[in-house]
């Protein structure tokens, strides 16, 4: 009995202390929004971090997008040559890396590079004091450190998904006009034909919340970080780690909302 008991304790414990890190995490990421629609702004700010969070991860999501779309074109023409249906590889590639491939793997990149790179930033402002500093010098650190790359990550990430669309789908063309002997005009048509705005808009609109959520998890971690330099590692690892499962988490759910009937 007392085995089952602290069982179920053990469970309680873990229930709460999830349910108390989502709040933590809610409040934090609404404190944030809210300083965006309260002034000063810090144009300098968002524009560092929207250098930082779109151009500096412009090469590796290009070059996730165009070998996914290679490889899709190339797994999806193996797939469907059992049934005869090879015309449909155009079809999928478009609608795959428009709607689902093209935002969560920018998404889960940007994570692994950003995430890390802006909890490591605040970690240390906070271990070394420099965030309280900028208490003392009259600066809000969530106007100054968090709002900045809070809208840099949502305006940023949609902006590199276009890119990993186009990328991706010219990396599917490549393969298949190349390697596969597709038609050049008869593949472009198919692809123009059966893409539809939605699928696009739904891309991009998923992009925008796996930018919010990628800062928002860099920027929590790293400002709440503590215990010195392992402090600053461990909220590193919990940035990437917590945006990662996330961003899949609410690919789920956006998916849902967008394409359920």
């Amino acid at each position: 009995m007392n085995v089952f008991l602290d069982f179920l304790a053990t469970i309680g414990r873990i229930v709460i202390n999830w349910c108390h890190a989502a709040g933590a995490m809610a409040l934090f990421g609404i404190d944030g929004l809210s300083h965006l629609i309260r002034p000063p702004f810090y144009p300098r700010r968002f524009g560092s971090a929207l250098l930082e969070i779109g151009y500096f991860s412009l090469p590796v999501v290009a070059l996730t997008a165009v070998f996914t779309g290679m490889v899709l074109a190339l797994q999806s023409y193996t797939g469907f040559a059992r049934f005869s249906a090879q015309g449909a590889v155009a079809n999928l590639v478009v609608l795959s890396v428009t709607r689902e491939l093209g935002p969560v793997l920018a998404g889960l990149m940007v994570a692994g590079r950003v995430g890390a790179a802006m909890a490591a930033e605040l970690g240390t402002m906070r271990v070394t004091d420099q965030i309280d500093a900028l208490s003392t010098l009259s600066t809000n650190p969530m106007k100054y450190l968090v709002a900045p790359r809070l809208l840099a990550g949502t305006i940023a990430l949609p902006l590199l998904v276009v890119i990993a669309d186009i990328l991706g789908v010219l990396g599917g063309f490549i393969v298949s006009t190349l390697k596969l002997g597709f038609n050049v005009t008869s593949y472009l048509t198919n692809t123009l034909n059966f893409v539809q705005v939605n699928d696009v808009v739904s891309g991009l609109a998923k992009a925008a919340v796996f930018g919010f959520i990628i800062a928002l998890m860099g920027c929590y971690q790293g400002y709440n970080s503590k215990g010195g330099a392992q402090g600053v590692g461990a909220a590193t690892t919990l940035a990437v780690v917590t945006a990662s499962i996330l961003i899949l988490a609410f690919d789920y759910v956006l998916t849902e909302m967008f394409f359920a009937r």
